[in-house]
């Protein structure tokens, strides 16, 4: 009977102290190989730390443990470059393999938002990604935009073409099978929303003599589809807002934006006739209307919006892309810009 008691305690104090071993210092839990045969997508937030990934994959299944993907993350190389976004993963992966899974871009499952992307080419991504029937998104765009998030100034005109448009903000966001175009377009348009309340926009239109913020993100759409780099964009806004000035000598408040026309078109043409300009008298034609456009004509990324807000204030009216391509000169008279355009059809052999 002592033998058999002591015997069961020994027992007992053994498992407790493998346990107690494992826990410290033993491998964490976790499967082999590369997942069974079913898939499921896992969403990552930004700004997400190992263990919160961890636990975000094995509350899908993903992998075993928490601990098994922290070390497993720790000992790859690339570990840490994991990025927010929704990944594409098999079940009961080993933690390893689940890491490299997620490194690997095929498994990724995002929209990207370019920089002066207009809203039309994003709205396809996302059918894409979705696989939607082609236009599924734009019409859920047209038809609850109101209830996506957008700021309170946003769509003050009526003539505005896509009340999204300026919203979409650039950036990676997760949009797997499974997930509604509502949800991916509404962390884009919530994203513009916190970068343009960080900014203050409202006391920034004051400042810059515009109407209201909805004029500065039509101004940066202007400065990021004219402009190619961050002095580009600086000396574009100043032309911007020296022309919307109805008594400058060089304008007299029309823009003349080529960007603005094939907005209204869905085009990207630099060679326009003038009698096609010259005719059409749409909103969004700044050569026929004076002003900006009734809203932004792309979606401006951060540089765009910096330049926007910091102009330089040199005396530029014009610009040209004299290579046709993304060499940009400016001038302040209308004779050096005849000089530059002559530039311009000499590059291009008009």
């Amino acid at each position: 009977m002592v033998v058999v008691v002591f015997g069961g305690t020994v027992a007992g104090v053994g498992y407790f102290g493998y346990q107690f071993y494992q826990d410290r210092f033993g491998a964490a839990p976790d499967y082999a190989g590369g997942g069974t045969g079913e898939t499921v997508t896992v969403e990552i937030p930004k700004g997400a730390l190992g263990n919160e990934i961890g636990q975000a994959l094995k509350q899908a299944g993903v992998v075993k443990s928490v601990d098994a993907f922290v070390a497993a993350q720790s000992q790859n190389p690339d570990g840490k470059s994991i990025q927010a976004g929704a990944y594409l993963l098999h079940k009961e992966m080993s933690a390893e393999s689940a890491v490299e899974m997620m490194l690997d871009p095929k498994s990724q499952n995002n929209v990207l938002v370019r920089p002066g992307e207009r809203n039309k080419a994003v709205y396809k991504a996302i059918d894409e990604q979705l696989d939607l029937s082609s236009g599924a998104t734009e019409k859920i765009a047209e038809k609850n935009f109101k209830s996506l998030g957008l700021p309170s100034w946003a769509n003050d005109d009526s003539d505005i073409k896509d009340p999204l448009e300026g919203f979409l903000y650039p950036g990676t966001y997760p949009a797997a099978k499974g997930m509604k175009p509502e949800a991916v377009l509404k962390a884009m348009v919530t994203q513009a929303a916190n970068k343009y309340k960080a900014l203050d926009l409202e006391a920034k239109a004051k400042a810059l003599k515009l109407d209201s913020p909805l004029q500065v993100i039509t101004v940066a759409s202007l400065v990021q589809a004219e402009g190619k780099t961050a002095d580009d964009y600086r000396k574009m806004a100043e032309v911007v807002y020296n022309r919307l000035d109805r008594a400058n000598p060089e304008t007299y408040g029309m823009l003349q934006f080529d960007s603005t026309f094939n907005y209204l078109k869905g085009e990207s043409n630099i060679n326009i006739s003038e009698s096609e300009i010259n005719k059409n008298q749409d909103p969004y034609n700044t050569y026929t209307q004076k002003g900006l456009p009734p809203g932004p004509i792309g979606n401006p990324g951060d540089g765009a919006i910096t330049g926007t807000l910091n102009p330089t204030d040199q005396g530029w009216y014009y610009f040209v892309a004299v290579d046709g391509v993304s060499k940009t000169e400016f001038a302040k008279t209308h004779e050096d810009f005849q000089k530059l355009k002559d530039k311009f059809n000499e590059s291009t052999g008009n």
